[in-house]
């Protein structure tokens, strides 16, 4: 009876879903299940050296307040997810104990709707709304699981000094005007080549710089992103 017991828990430990083995037995939440079911991965899993901080699953964003409710873990397509830590592998190689520090990765639409209703709030014109915030009823890369927000940290675990923080909304935070606000004093060259820090490892792992945001990287155009994968609601 003993050996038939045995066996079976055997048996049973065998058809353990690999999601949730890949994410070590952690608890997953119903919103976390969806997006694994929907293929995506958790960073971490796939790189443990890279940290995360969502700040949508927090009040330290431009809402002041938790948008993400149970969503708290990083999730991103398995070949964006790999193409982000080779980012990481050549971070380190550049600058040794530095790491990459997660702000937002893979975003369900409803989220997406959130965001975009919040910018009437702060007054931002409908014109120039989709410069801050993709319509979702088109969605943007992160609801495909498709786009990284990130920085960098030092051998301290302190975020390098960019110029603005994350979710600034304004010219200082365009990788297109750097050399304008450097010129007007806004930025120093020191926060610029902090940004290049970042820049060149996620460039050179295969992402693409967002002009408008210096902490905004895409893995593929918007266009790829629908055609390949699935709207994460």
């Amino acid at each position: 009876m003993r050996f038939i017991k045995l066996f079976c828990l055997l048996i049973s430990c065998s058809f353990i879903s690999p999601q949730i083995s890949a994410q070590g037995n952690k608890n997953i939440s119903a919103t976390e299940k969806k997006i694994l079911d929907q293929g995506l991965v958790d960073i971490q899993s796939v790189n443990p050296e890279i940290l995360v901080e969502l700040k949508y699953a927090t009040p330290d964003n431009f809402m002041k307040k938790n948008v993400y409710g149970d969503l708290t873990h990083a999730y991103l397509q398995p070949e964006i997810a790999k193409r982000l830590s080779k980012a990481s592998s050549l971070l380190k190689k550049a600058k040794p104990g530095y790491k990459l520090l997660v702000y937002d990765a893979a975003r369900p639409n409803t989220a997406q709707y959130k965001l975009w209703d919040a910018l009437d709030d702060l007054k931002i014109p409908a014109r120039q709304k989709t410069q801050y915030v993709a319509d979702p009823k088109i969605g943007s890369n992160h609801n495909f699981g498709c786009a990284i927000d990130l920085t960098v940290v030092d051998e301290k675990g302190n975020p390098l000094d960019m110029g603005t923080k994350y979710d600034f909304f304004g010219p200082l935070a365009y990788p297109r005007s750097e050399q304008e606000m450097l010129r007007q004093g806004k930025l120093t060259t020191k926060q610029i080549a902090n940004r290049n820090i970042l820049r060149m490892a996620m460039v050179h792992a295969g992402f693409t710089v967002n002009t408008t945001e210096w902490w905004h990287f895409d893995g593929m155009s918007k266009k790829q992103a629908r055609a390949k994968y699935g709207m994460i609601k």
